[in-house]
């Protein structure tokens, strides 16, 4: 890989333009068992995470709002619910079969009143400046290639005064949960996956993926160069989560 330009791709380190494509096969591979994976996995309490989030941009009906690597619908669904039916979403993924799953699941539940899909790359959206109330990603950020161009594209189409949101894994806060943290994520999730999912490997650089990730302070610094003001973090079950937090002037 002598002179070309690399990104981490979990512990490893691949060609800039191949990891859009491996991830791609991850979630391809897993997109079925996505939404049971993550129950799974975190034994339910993602949905406490996501439900929080939600709750910290106070949205209001009628506002236009941007969910990125929205694949299975879970915020979106939720933000369906605060906007009472008046308002609209897009839900934009880069990956066809975790698009197809959020939208057969939604059909299933009579829950497809404003809510359109768009598939696309996070580092390249095809929305006008200034278009959303709010842009939100929930725990796909560390899947992009180059996350300060997604970064600065979510913050391109949000309007003066929106609100940016991401929920993602983040660096333990609590000292002595560290160690068993991680002995779960290292152990035991991979065996989940192998057994559920049927692809260790994938959750095994999912694991890795969140030990790659910057932790609380150097994303918020991130999201600042992305042309953010107001950023805050709120860390969620001792830090294993947070909730990341920008506004557009």
């Amino acid at each position: 890989m002598t002179g070309q330009s690399t990104t981490h791709f979990g512990f490893s380190e691949v060609p800039l333009n191949e990891k859009v494509h491996k991830v791609r096969q991850i979630f391809d591979s897993v997109a079925g068992n996505y939404d049971l994976m993550n129950d799974l996995m975190s034994l339910g309490v993602h949905r406490l995470w996501k439900r929080f989030a939600i709750r910290r941009l106070r949205l209001k009906p009628g506002q236009r709002l941007l969910d990125v690597a929205g694949g299975t619908g879970d915020l979106a669904r939720l933000m369906q619910r605060e906007l009472s039916g008046q308002g609209d979403i897009v839900i934009y993924d880069i990956n066809a079969a975790m698009l197809e799953q959020g939208r057969n699941r939604l059909s299933d539940e009579g829950s497809l009143t404003g809510i359109r899909w768009v598939q696309g790359n996070a580092e390249q959206l095809p929305f006008p400046d200034h278009a959303f109330h709010a842009v939100t990603i929930g725990f796909g950020i560390r899947n992009v290639t180059q996350i300060d161009a997604a970064l600065r594209e979510m913050t391109r189409v949000l309007r003066p005064g929106g609100q940016f949101m991401c929920l993602e894994f983040s660096h333990v806060a609590i000292p002595f949960l560290r160690p068993i943290y991680e002995a779960y994520s290292f152990r035991v999730l991979p065996e989940i996956g192998h057994w559920v999912a049927k692809d260790r490997d994938a959750y095994q650089y999912l694991v890795e993926s969140i030990r790659r990730f910057p932790d609380q302070e150097q994303f918020a610094a991130m999201l600042r160069e992305a042309g953010l003001y107001q950023v805050r973090h709120h860390n969620l079950t001792g830090g294993i989560a947070a909730v990341h937090i920008g506004v557009k002037v």
